[in-house]
């Protein structure tokens, strides 16, 4: 099992004990997942948190028109969820689904209620993982509301620098809520500056 690079990350933000390191590969599942296979669908209840070893992974929505559009993309060391329907239990709106071939680790909603509340490390270290989300949500939404498009990718570049290279012109367009076609003429502006 993959549980060491999971280790490392919690490490990052407070190290774990012995016995806290038991408790918490007792209580995750590791999983491959194919390209373009789902860990969540619309209308299922999100159920995991999910850290991903290696791949990457996009949280989008569907429109009526068939249209994606991405909200969130993953890759390693980085954690998915529809944090929503997790700690609500509703249905989700969104899909989760692997861009590449992919190792994950999940933990369900009983157990990380488990670790949280006997182990205060784990709910400490949540909060910061999910307040950094949040501060990360806030500026994507700053960013689409008060900045042209090549702004918008410029700062997309700056947060993903690590997968920029792996996504297809498409997927970006799409987290960026404009055209391919658009992208191309942004790369080709910045390209020749």
């Amino acid at each position: 099992m993959n549980i060491n690079k999971l280790l490392t990350h919690f490490s990052n933000y407070i190290p774990l004990n012995e016995e806290e390191i038991i408790e918490l590969s007792n209580r995750v599942v590791e999983r491959s997942i194919k390209r373009k296979q789902f860990i969540l669908q619309k209308n299922d209840i999100c159920n995991n948190y999910t850290f991903i070893v290696s791949g990457l992974f996009k949280m989008y929505t569907v429109d009526k028109n068939g249209v994606e559009h991405i909200l969130h993309f993953a890759s390693e060391n980085d954690w998915i969820c529809d944090i929503n329907s997790f700690h609500n239990k509703k249905q989700s709106s969104l899909y989760i689904d692997a861009i590449e071939p992919s190792i994950i680790i999940q933990i369900d909603n009983s157990n990380l209620m488990y670790l949280f509340t006997h182990y205060q490390k784990f709910d400490r270290t949540f909060r910061v993982l999910i307040e950094n989300k949040f501060i990360e949500l806030e500026n994507r939404i700053l960013q689409n509301i008060s900045s042209k498009a090549e702004e918008r990718y410029q700062f997309f570049l700056e947060q993903y620098p690590n997968i920029c290279n792996r996504l297809p012109n498409v997927l970006i367009a799409s987290y960026l809520g404009i055209t391919p076609e658009f992208l191309s003429k942004i790369r080709n502006i910045i390209s020749k500056k």
